[in-house]
């Protein structure tokens, strides 16, 4: 499923929680404690920690070191892929709001730290306090539209995501409407934004830019562009080599290509730069599909493992319902955990998780009901076609499911690693036919 997408000033990314309140002065001291160096030279956030660290010795009473500082930590954490940097910025947070209670700077950051934590109901209501402080300001109104688009509600996130390219057209803002156009089914519109946002994008924040390029690859993807797609990925990697964006987009693209070894050793070095579930799952799958049995159930082990250690709340919970009923197991919590998550965030793409489980389980009227809410705004996702087509087929409606089918496989043939396959099967060989002839008139607009 599509990941959480957000600029890189409020990337969304797991973390152990940690719990926010009064901070006592031996925390507060932590705070000045150096952050092991990297093996490259020092980022932009190493610098901003090392300035804010000094101007919070000079200045232990004021707000502003902390919120710098605060900020440096979930810089950080998107550039190492060290999540507990998240938590030492809500330890910064608390401490400024220690210090001044109710200052814009550290509510304004609040919001974004709580969009990190999977918290979207919270992050809307702090980044509404933010905005009624400082209305002016274009950067509440991206976390606000980042928790806006988790929760469902697409008109107020284009509005909101409106304000904030006619408050200051810049990254942050080219992004965030690049993702509301993938999300409303405009592709085109969707690259000419990101690529904006791309050419934007400060030269110096080097993570900031292999993220851009990361997207902007994955929409020309979503449009069967895939050379131009994996041009950018290989962008985002020569920009930022550790990038685990990348490093998962330039798997994709090999397998996309037929280069599954090539898949193989990219969503490896994805994983063990950050073990998220979907590159986990994505790498079992693939050792499967080679008949690596051993090394496929130590990566579902880990997918379920990340679950249970990783996630501090149920981050993952939309992820690890998807995988479960991807893989036919445990398909009761798989749809108690999918049902939860719906109580809680009415997007589209927990709409679509909530269809499959609810299809796996044989509950087919109910699945369309929710796949129809998952297709609601006309977004060209493969994986929310492929499951109104399963669901459209199971129900008997073998042309409305073939339709899916074939838009799902002409977006992108390898969406998914097994699904994909699946789909073919589905389809059938007379199909299959009548879609490689598709496929071509496709490829040549």
């Amino acid at each position: 499923m599509r990941q959480v997408h957000t600029p890189p000033s409020t990337h969304f990314r797991p973390c152990t929680r940690a719990t926010s309140g009064s901070i006592s002065r031996t925390n507060s001291d932590s705070l000045l404690q150096p952050v092991a160096a990297g093996s490259g030279p020092a980022t932009p956030a190493d610098r901003q920690i090392l300035t804010s660290q000094g101007l919070i010795e000079r200045q232990p009473s004021q707000p502003g070191g902390y919120n710098q500082l605060a900020d440096a930590f979930m810089q950080k954490a998107r550039e190492t892929g060290d999540f507990g940097f998240n938590a030492r910025a809500e330890q910064a947070l608390a401490r400024s709001a220690e210090v001044a209670p109710e200052n814009y700077d550290s509510i304004k950051l609040r919001a974004k730290l709580l969009l990190t934590y999977h918290r979207f109901a919270e992050a809307l209501e702090v980044s509404r306090r933010a905005q009624q402080l400082n209305p002016r300001d274009h950067d509440v109104y991206g976390a606000m539209t980042d928790a806006l688009v988790e929760l469902g509600d697409y008109p107020a996130a284009v509005e909101a995501a409106q304000r904030m390219v006619d408050l200051r057209p810049d990254t942050a803002s080219y992004s965030r409407v690049s993702y509301l156009r993938t999300l409303h089914g405009d592709t085109k519109g969707a690259i000419e934004a990101m690529r904006l946002a791309a050419e934007s994008a400060n030269p110096q924040n080097l993570e900031g830019v292999a993220w851009c390029r990361v997207h902007l690859g994955d929409e020309l993807m979503n449009a069967g562009r895939l050379v131009e797609a994996e041009r950018e990925y290989d962008r985002a990697l020569f920009s930022f080599p550790g990038s685990h964006l990348a490093l998962a987009a330039k798997a994709r693209a090999r397998l996309a290509a037929g280069d599954t070894e090539a898949a193989v050793d990219f969503y490896r070095r994805a994983v063990e730069r950050v073990p998220l579930p979907e590159y986990a799952a994505a790498l079992g799958d693939l050792y499967a599909k080679l008949g690596r049995a051993e090394e496929a159930r130590r990566q579902y082990e880990l997918v379920e493992f990340v679950e249970r250690e990783g996630a501090a709340g149920g981050t993952y919970s939309r992820q690890l319902a998807l995988f479960w009923a991807d893989h036919d197991t445990r398909l009761d919590e798989a749809l108690e955990a999918a049902t939860r998550e719906r109580a809680a965030r009415r997007d589209i793409y927990t709409s679509d998780v909530l269809a499959w489980c609810l299809y796996k389980k044989g509950r087919y009227a109910e699945a369309k009901a929710a796949s129809d809410e998952a297709l609601r705004l006309g977004t060209r996702d493969p994986r929310l076609l492929y499951h109104a087509g399963m669901i459209a087929a199971a129900l008997g409606d073998r042309r409305g499911g073939a339709k899916f089918l074939q838009q799902a496989l002409a977006i992108n043939p390898s969406f998914d690693v097994l699904q994909a396959e699946v789909a073919r099967r589905t389809l059938g060989p007379a199909r299959r036919v009548k879609f490689g002839m598709a496929r071509l008139v496709f490829n040549s607009n």
